[in-house]
């Protein structure tokens, strides 16, 4: 992701570098402008993969703050992006990924 035209948060642009190979089941990260939003991988094919949004819960009481944890489980009903692979990394329209971890996050500023 580029930084200032594809997201706002320099922790989303570090983190859109990811370069593991994504597997079935394997945990993701969907990044927005600031947000994260926790996926499963539901589905891989030699040049697309497909990330479900999870079921997410707030687990702390720190109200609106930086310091956010959640449980996050698969969600069958969960909306869906497809992420194909580009000379630039793993693309979809307007968000980028992170394989192999569950990073949720709300940016309370916006």
């Amino acid at each position: 992701m580029k930084l200032g035209t594809e997201t706002g948060s320099l922790v989303n642009h570090m983190l859109s570098g990811s370069a593991s190979e994504p597997s079935l089941g394997m945990g993701a990260t969907v990044l927005y402008w600031t947000d994260r939003k926790a996926g499963t991988i539901v589905r891989v094919t030699p040049h697309t993969f497909t990330v479900q949004l999870d079921r997410v819960t707030r687990t702390d009481r720190n109200g609106m703050s930086e310091d956010q944890t959640y449980d996050c489980q698969p969600d069958p009903d969960g909306a869906t992006y497809v992420f194909r692979r580009t000379k630039r990394g793993w693309r979809s329209s307007g968000v980028g990924v992170l394989i192999g971890q569950r990073r949720h996050y709300h940016d309370y500023s916006f």
